[in-house]
């Protein structure tokens, strides 16, 4: 059985990248206090649509789609899932919003990560969730010729159960160093569980689901307001890369989790850099809709559409988007590329003074 014990591998991650990391993120982290101190209720527009995007982000990564519209009513709970990719949609928002609200009385433990995973399918007819894999299971994947190979053998099934008792220990133990930073051993932490692969389905999701239940644990609240999912959906080349760097000699116990652990922090602290970037009106004046609408746009490299606009701000109506637009275009601050359903605009920069 592998040894899973931090104290001897974590003051091997102290670099100075690795540090600037830390650092950066510590700062942000008590920014982002006293903004969501101050701004609760504007900031709550942030939270909705934040999980609307980890919903369906961890779950595209995983080939997991629905329509736009029938996304955000499942994550709104306002219909019932109709295809067995609504089913697993469904059984995330669920886990998310258990985290969401609950982070605080989830202990690391064993039993508790398999009632996760159960909640994770308890739309699902077979019976899949909150057991330990059944039989060995391994990661794969396809060349462009479609070529099937092992990219990384997982634990045994025999031995999941006590690799993953070992696990917890290991992690509840190095927590209590007060010395070292949780921002270090939560993805170390992550990156063992997906060698572990415990699950025979839902691994990556629940990877996901578990970083935001560790950085809520440890106070660290980013992905509350933004979605750390989406973030590592738009870098998942890099995200694959990491891990495969990181698991390389793993079952030896001489793997290297630098790499893992840089990508990680790297998605946190684009986290809370998105964070300052929306909130940094707030702090001067509550910004009316059309007001967010135009920001957001401004910031915006390249063209955009009315569904983009839909998905940023969900608790924004048509109308008001539509309104907004137009206002834009006659103030020339937009310009409007095609018409009909393929109408985009991208932001004039010509007109800026």
């Amino acid at each position: 059985m592998r040894d899973f014990s931090y104290q001897k591998k974590w003051t091997k991650l102290l670099t100075p990248q690795i540090v600037s990391y830390l650092t950066t993120i510590h700062e942000y982290k008590g920014r982002q206090e006293l903004i969501a101190t101050r701004h609760a209720d504007i900031l709550q527009n942030l939270v909705e649509i934040a999980r609307i995007q980890s919903t369906e982000s961890s779950n595209k990564i995983e080939g997991i789609y629905t329509s736009d519209e029938r996304l955000k009513k499942i994550v709104m709970d306002k219909t019932t899932p109709h295809s067995r990719d609504e089913y697993e949609i469904a059984g995330y928002r669920d886990v998310l919003n258990t985290i969401h609200e609950s982070y605080e009385h989830i202990p690391i433990k064993p039993a508790l990560l398999l009632q996760l995973h159960r909640d994770m399918y308890k739309f699902e007819e077979a019976r899949i969730g909150g057991s330990w894999k059944s039989i060995d299971n391994r990661i794969e994947e396809s060349d462009e010729a479609g070529n099937r190979k092992v990219r990384f053998q997982s634990v045994s099934a025999v031995e999941t159960p006590e690799a993953m008792e070992h696990l917890c220990k290991a992690y509840q133990e190095i927590l209590a160093d007060v010395q070292v930073d949780p921002l270090l051993v939560i993805p170390m932490f992550i990156l063992d569980f997906l060698c572990i692969h415990p699950f025979l389905d839902g691994n990556g999701r629940m990877s996901r689901l578990l970083t935001l239940l560790l950085l809520y644990k440890n106070e660290y609240f980013v992905g509350k307001y933004i979605s750390i999912e989406k973030i590592i959906e738009t870098t998942k080349d890099q995200y694959y890369d990491a891990l495969q760097a990181s698991s390389a000699g793993w079952h030896e116990g001489n793997n290297d989790y630098m790499p893992f652990v840089i990508y990680m922090l790297s998605v946190i602290t684009a986290a809370y850099r998105e964070f300052m970037e929306r909130t940094e009106l707030v702090e001067e004046r509550k910004v009316s809709k059309p007001d967010r609408i135009e920001e957001m746009l401004r910031k915006k490299l390249g063209t955009f559409t009315k569904t983009e606009i839909q998905k940023e701000f969900p608790n924004i109506g048509q109308a008001t988007i539509q309104r907004t637009l137009s206002k834009l275009q006659k103030e020339n601050k937009i310009i409007k590329i095609g018409g009909g359903r393929y109408t985009k605009y991208r932001w004039n920069w010509d007109n800026e003074e």
